[in-house]
C-alpha cells in the first residue's frame, strides 16, 4: 500500500461476512458494512448503526412474501429467513454466512435490522427494483449490489453517509477521497468522492455519478486505478 493512502473497506455485506477478506487485505481502518447501515472496527465494535425500523421493514417482508420473493433479515450478525430456499444458500454461500431458518421474521427479527435483501434473478429483480423504489421513496434506500441481490437500507444509510462518517473520524477531506464500485449501491459513494471511479459495464446511473471509468476485472483495471492514485 503506498504511503499516504488509507484504504477503507465499503461493503453491503455483514459484518461477519466481511471481515475475513478485509483482514486477508491487510485493511485496519473501520469497514463500513451492510450497504453503509453500519461502521464497525476490526474488534466488532459499533461505530454507526442505522437500522430499518421493525414496522418498516415487515413493511418490505410482506411485499415480497405477496411476490413468493426470497427475503432475509439480520439479528445480532446472524443471516435470518423464513424458509430455507435455494436462493438463502446461494447467498449465505457468497456473503460467507450461516442460514438460520426462524419460521417467523415478524417475531424474529427485533426492533431494527440493518438491511433486507431480497434474492432472485436479474429478470425478476429489475422490475421490482423500480416498484420498491417508487413505494419506498424517500423511506428507504433501495438498490441492487449484484444483480441477483435487491437491498434495502434506511434513508439515512448508503455508502457516502457511511464513507463520510469515516474520512471525518479519520481527518480525510473529502476532496482526497477516491470512490471505486460497480453496483448501484455503490452509486452515491462514488458521487461523493473526490474522484469517483465506475467499473466498466456498471448500470448507468453509477457511470454517471462517476468522473471516470476503469476495466472490469481481468482487462487492466486495477492497474489502471493504481494510476489513478499515484498521480
Amino acid at each position: 500500500m503506498a504511503a499516504g493512502i488509507t484504504v477503507v473497506a465499503c461493503t453491503g455485506r455483514p459484518f461477519p461476512g466481511a471481515l475475513p477478506w478485509v483482514t486477508k487485505l491487510g485493511i485496519e481502518s473501520p469497514i463500513v458494512c451492510y450497504q453503509g447501515a453500519q461502521v464497525r472496527t476490526l474488534d466488532g465494535g459499533v461505530l454507526l448503526d442505522n437500522g430499518i425500523t421493525h414496522d418498516l421493514a415487515m413493511e418490505v417482508i410482506r411485499f415480497a412474501r405477496e411476490r413468493d420473493l426470497h427475503v432475509q433479515a439480520y439479528r445480532d450478525d446472524q443471516l435470518i429467513v423464513e424458509r430455507d430456499r435455494p436462493e438463502a444458500h446461494i447467498y449465505a454461500t457468497h456473503a460467507g454466512m450461516e442460514i438460520h431458518v426462524v419460521g417467523d421474521l415478524d417475531h424474529a427479527m427485533g426492533p431494527t435490522t440493518p438491511k433486507l435483501v431480497i434474492v432472485s434473478t436479474p429478470e425478476k429483480i429489475e422490475p421490482v427494483l423500480v416498484v420498491a423504489r417508487a413505494r419506498w421513496a424517500g423511506r428507504l434506500n433501495v438498490a441492487t449490489s449484484v444483480p441477483e441481490y435487491l437491498e434495502f437500507t434506511t434513508i439515512e444509510s448508503d455508502k457516502a453517509t457511511a464513507l463520510g462518517f469515516v474520512c471525518e473520524r479519520l481527518g480525510v477531506p473529502q476532496a482526497e477521497v477516491v470512490a471505486v464500485g460497480d453496483g448501484r449501491n455503490d452509486a452515491s459513494m462514488i458521487a461523493w468522492a473526490g474522484l469517483g471511479i465506475a467499473v466498466e459495464g456498471s448500470a448507468p446511473e453509477v457511470i454517471a455519478a462517476s468522473d471516470r471509468t476503469i476495466a472490469g476485472p481481468g482487462h487492466g483495471g486495477m492497474q489502471q486505478l493504481a494510476e489513478a492514485l499515484l498521480k
